[in-house]
This record gives C-alpha cells, sequence and structure tokens, in this order.
C-alpha cells in the first residue's frame, strides 16, 4: 500500500486528476478498467478510493449499550480491495494513488469532485460503497457532483477485455466486443442551458479521443405529456422547428470545436429508449443533469435517471456550468424561446 493510502486521499486527490471509486466488486472493478484507460488516454493521475463506514450494532445485554467493530479489522479489508484495484490496473502505466476513506461513499465522492477532472464509479457494487450511489440514494454522486461523473455498467467488462468478470447475459441484447462498439460520442440534447453544456464536455471528449460526436434531439409520440396540446400539433413543423435549432446548436458547437466532426439529427421516439439503445454501441453517452423536462429542484431529470439505470454502456453526465462559451449561442440561430 502507497503512503497516500495512509493519509486519505483529500489532501492529494488530483486536481486535474480522475477519481475512481472501487469496493472489489465486479462492477467497480469494470468501472474502474474504464478510468485507468481514460487516466492513460489524458496523461492525468487515478486516484483510487474505497470508503467504510464503522457500523454500531445495539449489545444483547440488559444494559442496552452498544459495541461497535474494530475500525483496524475493517481497515485491513479495505486496503485488501484496493491493493487488489491497484494491481488489476498495474500494466497501464499511469500514476496511481490509492487511499482508504472513512465515511458515507457517496459523500467522500462528492467532496472529491471538488477538486477532481472526472468521476468513475459503477452502477452497482457490494453495499455501501458504489451500491450507495445509483441503489437507494438513486444517482446521488451524477446528481451533485462539481465534475462530470462517468457511470459505467457491467455490461461494458467485454468491450473493456475484462473477460474474468461475471456479466449477466440477455439473449436479446448481449453485451458488445471491442470490436462491434462504435468510435463516436454522443450526446443527447433537449434545448436548455444544461443539454448545452453537456455539448462541449461531449465535445471536448470525442476531440481528446479523435472521435466524431453525434449530437441527438428526440422527438416524442404524441401520447402522454403532449395530449394536453389544445390544438391540432403540426407534427412536420414542429420537426422543422427543432432541427432549424439543432442545427444552430451544431453551428455553435462547431465554431468553438473547428476540426471536430460534429453532425445533428431529430429522432423519433423516447428520448430514455433512444439514448439506452445508444449506450449498447456507441463509446460514450453525454448527458446533462437536468433539461427542460425536469422541475428546476430535482437532483437528475428524468431523462438522465432513466438512462443511467438501464445503460449498456459508459454514460457522462455533465453539472451546470458558467462556461463563457454558453454565451455566444443566440449568434448561431433559434433557440428556445425562453432563453433566447
Amino acid at each position: 500500500m502507497t503512503e497516500a493510502s495512509a493519509g486519505g486521499a483529500r489532501a492529494g486527490a488530483g486536481r486535474h486528476g480522475i477519481v475512481a471509486g472501487v469496493d472489489g466488486s465486479d462492477q467497480s472493478l469494470c468501472a474502474l478498467t474504464w478510468a485507468a484507460r481514460e487516466a492513460a488516454a489524458r496523461r492525468t493521475p487515478l486516484h483510487v478510493i474505497t470508503a467504510y463506514t464503522i457500523p454500531v450494532f445495539a449489545a444483547s445485554s440488559m444494559d442496552a449499550g452498544y459495541a461497535t467493530l474494530d475500525d483496524q479489522v475493517i481497515r485491513e479489508g479495505a486496503e485488501a480491495v484496493l491493493e487488489q484495484a491497484v494491481a488489476r490496473i498495474a500494466g497501464y502505466g499511469i500514476d496511481v494513488h490509492p487511499a482508504v476513506e472513512t465515511g458515507d461513499a457517496a459523500g467522500v465522492l462528492l467532496d472529491l469532485s471538488e477538486e477532481a477532472e472526472l468521476l468513475v464509479v459503477g452502477t452497482r457494487g457490494r453495499g455501501g460503497f458504489v451500491g450507495r450511489l445509483l441503489g437507494s440514494v438513486s444517482s446521488a454522486v451524477p446528481a451533485h457532483a462539481k465534475c462530470p461523473t462517468v457511470t459505467v455498467p457491467l455490461a461494458c467488462a467485454p468491450r473493456l477485455g475484462q473477460t474474468d468478470l461475471e456479466v449477466p447475459r440477455s439473449k436479446k441484447q448481449p453485451p458488445v466486443g471491442p470490436q462491434e462498439v462504435e468510435k463516436v460520442v454522443v450526446v443527447g440534447v433537449d434545448g436548455s442551458e444544461q443539454a448545452r453544456s453537456a455539448m462541449l464536455a461531449a465535445a471536448e471528449q470525442a476531440e481528446r479521443w479523435g472521435y466524431p460526436l453525434k449530437v441527438v434531439c428526440a422527438l416524442p409520440p404524441f401520447t402522454g405529456s403532449l395530449a394536453w396540446v389544445p390544438a391540432p400539433l403540426d407534427r412536420d413543423a414542429l420537426y422543422a422547428d427543432i432541427k432549424e435549432q439543432l442545427d444552430a446548436g451544431v453551428a455553435w458547437l462547431q465554431s468553438h470545436f473547428p476540426g471536430l466532426p460534429v453532425t445533428g439529427e431529430v429522432l423519433e421516439g423516447s428520448p430514455i429508449e433512444l439514448l439506452i439503445d445508444a449506450t449498447r454501441t456507441a463509446e460514450l453517452v453525454v448527458l446533462g443533469t437536468r433539461g427542460r423536462g425536469g422541475f428546476a429542484g430535482m437532483l437528475l431529470g428524468s431523462t438522465s435517471q432513466g438512462v443511467l439505470h438501464h445503460a449498456k454502456g459508459p454514460v457522462m453526465v455533465v453539472p451546470d456550468t458558467k462556461d463563457p462559451r454558453l454565451e455566444d449561442r443566440k449568434n448561431f440561430g433559434p433557440m428556445p424561446e425562453d432563453q433566447a
């Protein structure tokens, strides 16, 4: 175990690094592999973090006293998990800083997000840590993190070459291998400022990898939430209006990333279903924390939540930003009326 593991991660958790949470589960090891590859691509340190809390049990005696588990025993178990995780990524040639933290797992990662450039987590784990992120407190870290968060499902193991991890099999949609992954970054948009922040982060990632960027906007069927519309809806006119705004957004994005191939597409169907389908083969799907379909007070929009819980590939959730590049979007064409 390195010196970093003894002192905790907060003092040195990469101001310019990636933070990955691990708990020894297959889910977290799959996410760790993705994080290691990304750290190598960015040439930035990787901070591998595990966290634990000390459970308190009511004593069985009549004096209603309490007994605690030995902190050293629990910590040694956490350090063993960390050592195995670090050994797993030893071949990536990256600067690794492992650390054991005490405290709520989601809280630990949120603290680290203040200085990290990226958080990487699995979708579920051995309770308490990665399981906390998308379990009982749904999407806690992506909703509150101060930096982008990438959630990596276990279904990604085959595409990452992790053949020793046990991936649930589905006859309808088996996990894809490396040869089936399309070298493209997909970002879902809905005309909101949060979506434009996601577009910028997606473009940066696509440029970093040397991949094209696909900007998609979904036109849901005329049911449910649109059923209240009092007048007959001219769907062709609506499509044309959305496409015009999307094209303007693509032009704005390309002004900031002139060398990046960017395409925009309006798709018919449920945004959640379309984006989940995109996660099966795209290298990465990028979303904002919430958009025009979510209430301002929501932790995470319904689309982001739905995609995260059913994704088949890596999903990046981008927090709201005050990026100055957002200010000139209005110069490139029509925007939603309440934001023009």
